[in-house]
């Protein structure tokens, strides 16, 4: 694991910040942090950096303790608030940071280039960072974030002065970091984006943990089908609500049926066929990221239907 934490708090005065998080984040993954506003996202992350201190528990990055130089070497840091010298070019912004990071002239002669690419500013690197529109001032955040080569990327709302085709750009270098073997914590408010991109999320609320897993076995662990029915019965429903986590009527002909998986979807379709019903139509629909966020900052960990 990249990323391992053991009840990590931080709290201010005792009271908010986060509070007893445990998580584990996989290599070359993408993981999306959730939650709403002053949940405490950016605080976990300021002190997975070290950049504030942990009131309690533990956590290691890279192998390292929080803190460690050798670990933020290799640590790529975007904040959602951030604000870099007006008077500065793209480019004189990039060399400073590279310099900061311990790259010779040579090496960072070439990452330059090759970030510059990367995130879409080149040919306007000499222009003064005061100048740049908000996404380029978002991009060339981006690139500086990138200039040591991270094995570990932390972006904090990494689209939000961005267009559609901005975010869309941004969504696909993610990507591509992570086809690299890169590892993103990527927090950001927007679930589609997360939904699109993200291979594991954590939902935090409160300074607290909700959950944590795999978003595509979460989405897959649960479906509803839409069916609509000719000749449908009480018999039928009566046996389907023996056989299914859920069924709900909706209209004369339509069932609504919550069923565990994919492999009950043909259990659920024979008891229909084999208690006289014709099924003259049938939809599919797994659960939005959108849905698991509302209900579980709804329902909190208590829920069985989402732990």
């Amino acid at each position: 694991m990249i990323i391992e934490t053991h009840k990590l708090t931080k709290q201010y005065y005792g009271s908010g910040g986060c509070q007893d998080i445990s998580l584990s984040v996989i290599e070359g993954h993408i993981f999306g942090f959730l939650g709403p506003n002053g949940a405490g996202k950016s605080t976990f992350v300021k002190t997975l950096l070290g950049l504030l201190i942990p009131s309690g528990g533990e956590a290691k990055i890279i192998g390292q303790s929080i803190g460690d130089t050798k670990a933020r070497k290799h640590i790529g840091y975007l904040p959602e608030l951030f604000r870099y010298q007006d008077w500065l070019t793209g480019e004189e912004l990039l060399k400073y940071h590279a310099q900061l990071y311990g790259l010779t002239k040579s090496e960072y002669q070439i990452r330059i280039g090759t970030i510059l690419d990367l995130v879409g500013l080149m040919g306007k690197e000499r222009k003064k960072v005061g100048a740049y529109s908000k996404g380029m001032q978002q991009r060339i955040g981006l690139a500086a974030a990138l200039i040591n080569n991270p094995t570990l990327l932390f972006l904090d709302e990494p689209t939000s002065a961005l267009d559609p085709i901005g975010r869309k750009e941004v969504r696909d270098i993610i990507i591509e970091l992570r086809n690299q073997g890169k590892t993103v914590f990527l927090n950001s408010h927007l679930l589609s984006e997360v939904e699109t991109v993200c291979d594991e999320i954590a939902i935090i609320n409160n300074g607290k943990l909700i959950m944590s897993g795999s978003w595509r076995e979460m989405q897959l662990g649960e479906l509803w089908l839409e069916v609509t029915i000719k000749n449908l019965s009480t018999a039928i429903i009566e046996k389907l609500d023996l056989a299914v986590l859920k069924v709900e009527k909706s209209g004369n002909d339509n069932l609504v049926i919550k069923i565990a998986g994919e492999e009950e979807v043909n259990k659920a379709l024979k008891i229909i066929i084999d208690n006289g019903g014709t099924i003259t139509k049938i939809e599919t629909k797994k659960r939005s990221l959108e849905e698991l966020f509302l209900h579980a900052l709804t329902k909190g960990n208590n829920d069985a239907d989402y732990n």
